[in-house]
């Protein structure tokens, strides 16, 4: 069984053998849950995973664009 040292700044490293079963590659992003006496980690979902959540969704692609567009447009007008 693996076992991982808390750092200073209450850091951890997730075992490579974890990392490599569940696909979980620098950046990505995990959810902690308080379960008993321990903590569930799993992986957050991806924003675009949620298809069709807010009603029908356009391909993933026009999706990205727009929301490129939008943060674009945000920053541009944030500057003024």
């Amino acid at each position: 069984m693996p076992v991982s040292t808390i750092s200073a700044k209450g850091q951890i490293t997730l075992p490579i053998s974890f990392r490599r079963k569940l696909g979980i590659k620098p950046h990505d992003r995990l959810v902690m849950e308080l379960e008993g006496d321990g903590i569930r980690v799993k992986r957050a979902p991806d924003f675009f995973e949620l298809e069709g959540f807010l009603g029908k969704a356009l391909p993933r692609k026009e999706e990205e664009r727009r929301a490129r567009k939008a943060v674009a447009a945000h920053v541009k007008g944030a500057g003024r």
